[in-house]
């Protein structure tokens, strides 16, 4: 009882702290008091102040405002990608562990032969072709994002499918469709919510990644990768200018990570379900 009350407590909190990322990356505006992307050097490396509580970067833009704006960049695109490749791989493994046989046999190949390929490698190349930006950052992340939701849905749609429940409302000739979306739907939402939570965290990191190389979000966007790009040729003098952007990419990951292990626990899902072989 003491341990479902702490573990309703952590998860109010972490849930309290992504709202507040969320608050921010809707209404920038709400919070930064500078224009982003207005360079006006007479400001160039100013030091903390009222105006600029971090001060201000080599082209004298406000810091945390470039920070702010930069959530809603991060927020966006892991969004964009966790609900796209959610909705393919949920879809992909609802068929194949329902229908079972030869469908569930050539999907899962399918699966297989993705997770085959070097899934990062591929999005350098994708980038590299097409160009980086907003865009094209999410078509490359969640080209090979799908498989693992695909195989945790199969798995428990594999259990579920010999419920009593599910095979009484097939002798009641509810058809497929309606038994997928009225029965196996609603008691797989767990486990593909806590996947989408946890996974939020390494698609900041690969934006913020192919950011830093240059091939990601473009300028003058403002994006905590590119700031870290900027940042690093003035390490030895400002380390700082790479200490911030660095922080709000390791807090809003931890953050989400958290968040995931709380919901985990909430939703009491058996993390032994992710991991069936196929």
């Amino acid at each position: 009882m003491i341990r479902k009350i702490r573990n309703k407590k952590v998860l109010l909190f972490w849930v309290m702290v992504i709202a507040v990322l969320v608050l921010i990356a809707l209404f920038p505006g709400l919070f930064a008091s500078h224009d982003p992307v207005q360079a006006d050097l007479n400001q160039k490396f100013l030091k903390p102040c009222k105006e600029m509580p971090l001060g201000a970067d080599h082209m004298g833009r406000c810091i945390l405002c470039r920070m702010i704006y930069g959530t809603r960049v991060s927020l966006f695109v892991s969004g964009a990608v966790v609900l796209i490749t959610a909705a393919v791989g949920g879809c992909v493994g609802m068929f194949s562990g329902f229908y079972g046989g030869k469908t569930d046999t050539v999907l899962m190949r399918i699966v297989d032969v993705f997770l085959g390929f070097p899934s990062f490698l591929f999005t350098l190349a994708f980038v590299g072709m097409f160009g980086g930006g907003t865009k094209n950052l999410i078509i490359a992340l969640s080209f090979f994002g799908w498989m693992h939701y695909a195989r945790v849905v199969r798995s428990e749609v594999l259990s579920l499918r010999e419920k009593e429940f599910i095979k009484a409302a097939r002798g009641m000739g509810i058809g497929n469709a309606s038994n997928i979306l009225r029965h196996v739907l609603p008691n797989i939402i767990g486990p593909v919510i806590v996947i989408m939570t946890m996974e939020v965290g390494g698609i900041i990191l690969s934006t913020s990644g192919l950011s830093f190389l240059g091939i990601g979000v473009q300028p003058p966007t403002p994006e905590w990768g590119y700031m870290l790009n900027d940042a690093k040729v003035y390490i030895s003098d400002m380390p700082q200018l790479m200490l911030y952007p660095g922080a709000a990419i390791m807090l809003t990951i931890l953050s989400f990570n958290f968040l995931g292990d709380s919901l985990k626990d909430a939703l009491d899902v058996k993390e032994s379900r992710w991991t069936k072989d196929s």
